[in-house]
Formats: C-alpha cells, structure tokens, sequence
C-alpha cells in the first residue's frame, strides 16, 4: 500500500471512530486537550471488550492443573488492583525518578517543543531566501508529523526556506537519508530549521525532561513535603505487593500478579490518534519463577503472548515478534521482545509497539529491598551517593522466595509481558476496518464500510430488527431482544429506516449477526440470520435463536 493511501486509511478510520462513537477527543467543545481522548459508547464497549478477553484468557481461565501448550510447568495466575499514587520513594528506587526522561529541545522562535527521537529531518543544500550573500550551504530541515507524511513535509519546508516554488522542488539537493534531531550533534544545530520556524539556528541546547505527572497532596501540601507522582506504569504497584500476595495466599511460585489499570506519562509530543497519549490504560503480568526456570518461561510468555491477538483476528501479515538488539535493551532487561503492529500512520514496512514481553531478573525485587540498582560492568549493583551510602534507600523487607520443595531461599526472577488496552484497541480498530460492495435495497451495488471485528470484541453482537413496523413484527422482534439480551448476549434493536440502511449502521458498528423477523417469522416462526463478513442469511426456527448465537460466540 502506497504511504498515501496508508494516510488516507487512517484518516478513515479516525473519521468513524468520531462519527460512530468509537473514540472522541478529549474536551472537544473547549478545543480539545492534547494527548487525551474519551471513548463513546462503541468504543466503550470495544475497550472493555479488549480487557476482559485479556483478563479471561490469562487469569480466570487459566487452569493452574494442568500444563498449559508450550509451557515448561504449570503455574497459578493471580490478580491485584493498587493505586495510582504511591510513596514517592517507589519511583526513586525503581529508577523512574532519575531515568525515565526523553531528550526535548525548545524552539526560541516558534516556542514549541520537541521530542528529539520523534523530530525527524534531512539535509539539503541551498541559499536562504532571505539571505544576501547568495551563499549555497547545507541546512538540516526537520518535521514532526507522521512517518508517512515526512518526504512531502521536508520537501515543502525546504521550497520555503530557499524561496522556492512547488514546480522546483526536483531542483532541491537532498544529503543522505531522513534521520532522527538525536542523530545531530549540537554543534551542529545553527544549521538545523525546528519543525515550526522560519529560520535555522533556533532550537536550544537538548536537556532531561521527566515523563512522570508530578502532583501535591493534601490540601495544606505543598510541594516541597507533600509532591506525588500519578505512576507512570502499573508494574511498581504489583512487586511492592509480591510479599503480601504470596503471604496471604496459598500460591507457590511459578506465579503471574496481574493488573488492569490506568498510567500517565507527560509524553513531549502526543500524536498518532490514541497511539501516543499521556493517559493510558495498561494489562500487564509479572511473573515470578525460578532463576534457573526464568529462560524458559521467557520464551513461553512471548511466544504466548503473540498467539493472543492472532487468535482475536489480527492477521500475522500486520503483526510481528522482534527482539531487542543489546543495545536497546533496559539496564535491567535480561532479554526483551516487543510485539509490533503494522499501524496505518506508519510507513510501509515499519511497525509500532504493541506490547512488550521483558526479563527483569531479580532487578526489581532486588531494587525494592536494597535500593536503586545500576549495572556496572554486567553486574546489577546498589548505587550510591557522595556519602557513600545507598543514593535512594529501599524498603529494607525481605523479598526473597523460600522453596519449600528445595528448602531453599532466593529472589525470584521476572518475566513481564506489559500490554497498552488502548493500543491493542487501536490495533483492532485498524485490522477490522474493510471496504468492499454490497447491493442496497434496489439490488445497486454500493460501497460498504464494515468493522470485521472477532465476535468476541465486537461490542455489539446481534442486531434485531423487524423489516416493518407494523403487522406484529416490532411486537415479536422486540420479544426476541428481550431473549438475547437476557442470556447475557450484547443485543441492540433497530426498527428505522430501510432495512438495507439498518444493515450499514450494524456493519459499520461491527455487529457480526442481524436477526431480521418478517411476514415469515409470524407464519412459519422462522427469522433470518445474516452473517455480516460473508453476507450469507439463513433462516432458523425462532426458539432456536438464543442457543444458536451463542454456539457461534462459543464457536468463534
């Protein structure tokens, strides 16, 4: 698919979210505020769709008898709920406090800032428009827009550096390929043109800017005694409570502490629809296991993890499994593979993240007893101040297992598998979207937009409808509502408009099945089910309906 059309699908996609009530932005009537978004009623659903699939097929389900496919043991599945405010200290022993910071550099012109890794840019050769010496030079133009939108951004910021016109632009003399602002060194930025100026030479020296949303407790607090952080992940939450599950449970190791809950990251530059925000809702398992075990179950959760969202309708062709070289790798992560998704805003061939699966050895039950950790020379060692004493102190509670099989105590090791709800959202959002053409009511054949959502994630999963209002069909139409609804099943009824239209709102929402009752259904008690991927309509007795949706959810 060309990057045009890629562009072009997304902004499709972000249109019927807003026009079927899947995703709004956030605060829209005052302007919107960057970053946040609200789901509607759909998109609601959908959500809650995602996470309850996940909460299932991981822990409710999860059969702690018996070995699971490619699983090296059997293992328990627990879950927990903390908040999203914890003791400051929490995030300095983790490490957030002093490395969870993105490189950002300020506009002096245009007073926007930038991400330095998110600002893309190329060098071309030309003379500045406003310019008097006439002297041809090399500048360094940057954009931050979408990855497919880059070529056609620079091209045009450079036509206006130089003075140029659009019918020019083969006359541009492009150096090298388009690179990342943090593949620039500083030295060199009085030839760089920030994304929004007019001018080279306007952007600030790089400095830390901390991702935590930092906030004051207390109604007398202030910040120097009282300031918090809202967490910026919802894994500190579980490994501060791995001590009291295992105390007040009859679990045994190898366990999974799983959570659902909110995060919030002060992202530099938000973009991409829900991709990028800085609320965010995540699920995520830390699994504790045996050090000697940990490889193993490394390579399960992966290739497990994987399986989930090819099993929930995402095709392999948009989906990968990639290993992190070494040097993307955390100071703690003993091996990490990310789970990527072919998302439409991205260039052809490149991929964003979907979830991560990471092995944290000991580092965070290790960092929470002793204090904050740093690797030195391969070894995970407790960092210390000018005093010579640990530089953030921890708990100073005993963390460690003991192995009643082995009579032996140690520090579990972590196996985390940590997913983004909204991405994973996103991500079915974007594999469901299908266009093709279907015959309206004449017979005409008309472009259709249908979400292809897995039964089990469409918010809704049968439309009812009589084919008119009149004769009894609302009457036996809206019964059967009624039955579905009270069998637990997702069930909406529809009796406006032509029964063609009710048909594009239901495909446009995702519906799998429409129960269509007619002059039929009132003569022979028979009613139409018509499959929304395939088209096919079959009839069926109407006191079959109930338990026949219900083997296709089963089914699906």
């Amino acid at each position: 698919m060309a990057d045009t059309d890629r562009s072009a699908l997304m902004d499709k996609i972000v249109s019927l979210c807003k026009r079927r009530g899947f995703i709004f932005q956030n605060s829209e009537i005052y302007g919107g505020q960057n970053g946040f978004w609200d789901y509607g009623p759909l998109g609601t659903e959908l959500k809650r769709n995602v996470r309850n699939s996940w909460w299932e097929d991981m822990i409710t389900s999860h059969d702690s008898l018996e070995v699971a496919e490619g699983a090296p043991g059997t293992y328990q599945m627990v879950g927990v709920e903390t908040s999203i405010i914890m003791n400051p200290q929490v995030w300095k022993v983790s490490g957030h406090y002093d490395l969870f910071c993105d490189k950002m550099v300020d506009c002096r012109e245009a007073k926007g800032r930038y991400r330095l890794d998110h600002t893309k840019g190329r060098w071309v050769e030309g003379k500045l428009a406003k310019a008097t010496d006439g002297v041809v030079k090399s500048y360094f133009v940057t954009a931050l827009v979408e990855d497919n939108l880059v070529d056609e951004t620079l091209t045009k910021k450079a036509l206006s550096l130089f003075g140029m016109k659009n019918k020019e632009a083969d006359q541009l003399v492009w150096k090298g390929s388009i690179i990342s602002l943090a593949e620039i060194s500083f030295e060199q930025y009085g030839d760089v043109v920030a994304p929004d100026a007019t001018q080279p030479g306007t952007l600030t020296e790089p400095r830390d800017f901390n991702l935590m949303m930092k906030t004051v407790l207390g109604a007398l607090g202030n910040e120097a005694t009282d300031s918090a952080f809202l967490r910026p992940e919802t894994a500190q939450g579980i490994f501060i409570n791995f001590k009291n599950v295992m105390d007040s449970t009859r679990v045994k190791l190898p366990v999974g502490i799983s959570q659902i809950g909110k995060s919030f990251r002060n992202e530099i530059t938000p973009r991409n629809f829900t991709f990028r925000s800085r609320e965010f809702e995540q699920m995520e398992i830390e699994f504790f296991c045996k050090p000697e075990e940990s490889p193993a179950w490394y390579q399960y959760w992966r290739d497990r993890r994987f399986a989930w969202y090819t099993s929930l309708g995402i095709g392999p062709k948009h989906l990968r499994l990639r290993d992190h070289a070494a040097d993307e790798l955390s100071h703690y992560s003993c091996g990490t593979a990310d789970i990527e998704y072919q998302f439409p805003f991205l260039e052809e061939g490149e991929y964003g993240e979907l979830e991560g699966v990471a092995h944290r050895g000991d580092f965070d039950l290790r960092s929470h007893m002793e204090g904050k950790l740093k690797n030195e020379n391969g070894q995970l060692i407790v960092e210390q101040g000018a005093d010579g004493k640990p530089k953030y102190q921890g708990s100073g509670k005993d963390l460690t297992y003991f192995d009643e099989g082995t009579k032996s105590r140690y520090v579990p090791h972590v196996i985390e598998p940590s997913a983004g709800a909204d991405r994973a959202t996103l991500a079915f959002l974007c594999e469901a979207y299908y266009e093709d053409e279907a015959p309206d009511d004449k017979g005409v054949m008309q472009t259709r937009i249908v979400m292809r959502f897995h039964p089990r994630l469409a918010p809704v999963k049968v439309a009812v409808f009589p084919l008119v209002k009149k004769d009894g069909q609302p009457e036996k139409a809206k019964e059967i509502y009624r039955a579905l609804r009270n069998a637990g099943i997702a069930t909406t009824y529809d009796e406006q408009a032509a029964i063609g239209k009710r048909y594009r709102r239901q495909d446009e929402a995702g519906t799998p099945w429409c129960i269509t009752v007619d002059n039929e259904t009132l003569s022979a008690g028979t009613v139409t089910i018509r499959d929304r991927d395939s088209l096919e309509q079959v009839r069926l007795p109407v006191d079959q309906i109930v338990d026949e949706i219900a083997r296709r959810l089963r089914k699906a």
